[in-house]
């Protein structure tokens, strides 16, 4: 069986009110556009998850329902304090509790760059794949039967792309 993981760091936020802590800080103009084009390149490469496991901070919420917009069906997320910042384990630990076959995990960084690298057998090509920048997506698909199986450096990757890419 084929399990596959869209793993996708928050989109580009806003540093305009100072007044705003780091977790309740929106995106800003070009990272709306930006998720907006992750949904869309999604949806043209038939990346639809059915089941969302997403930070609870402002922009990773924003991130999602930007990128949910241009998906068709999609599930309700799993807004999950416990991946605020997370760190890999934690990440991995919140995935090995998912169900369904299409998992999408929206986090951040440092956690999103290191588990990305951390699950691939074999980094992505790509010169931005181990930067992980804002809104960056991976298709990460591992030969498992449950998500409780999946371990490191058991995935491989087959899709990477950054906003940059796409706008």
């Amino acid at each position: 069986m084929t399990l596959t993981l869209i793993l996708t760091r928050h989109a580009k936020s806003s540093w305009s009110d100072a007044d705003l802590d780091d977790h309740s800080r929106p995106l800003n103009k070009r990272g709306r556009a930006s998720a907006k084009a992750i949904g869309r390149w999604l949806a043209d490469r038939g990346h639809a998850p059915g089941e969302v496991l997403c930070s609870d901070a402002a922009r990773t919420r924003e991130t999602w329902a930007l990128i949910a917009d241009r998906l068709v069906g999609v599930p309700q997320a799993d807004y999950q304090s416990e991946l605020y910042l997370a760190d890999p384990e934690t990440m991995l630990a919140k995935l090995r509790g998912a169900s369904e076959d299409t998992v999408m995990l929206v986090a951040h960084n440092p956690g999103s760059a290191y588990m990305a690298r951390r699950l691939a057998a074999e980094p992505h090509p790509h010169e931005k794949f181990h930067h992980y920048p804002t809104a960056a997506t991976s298709v990460i698909e591992f030969d498992a039967d449950n998500w409780a199986d999946v371990n490191w450096g058991t995935g491989h990757v087959v899709d990477f792309v950054v906003p940059r890419e796409l706008i």
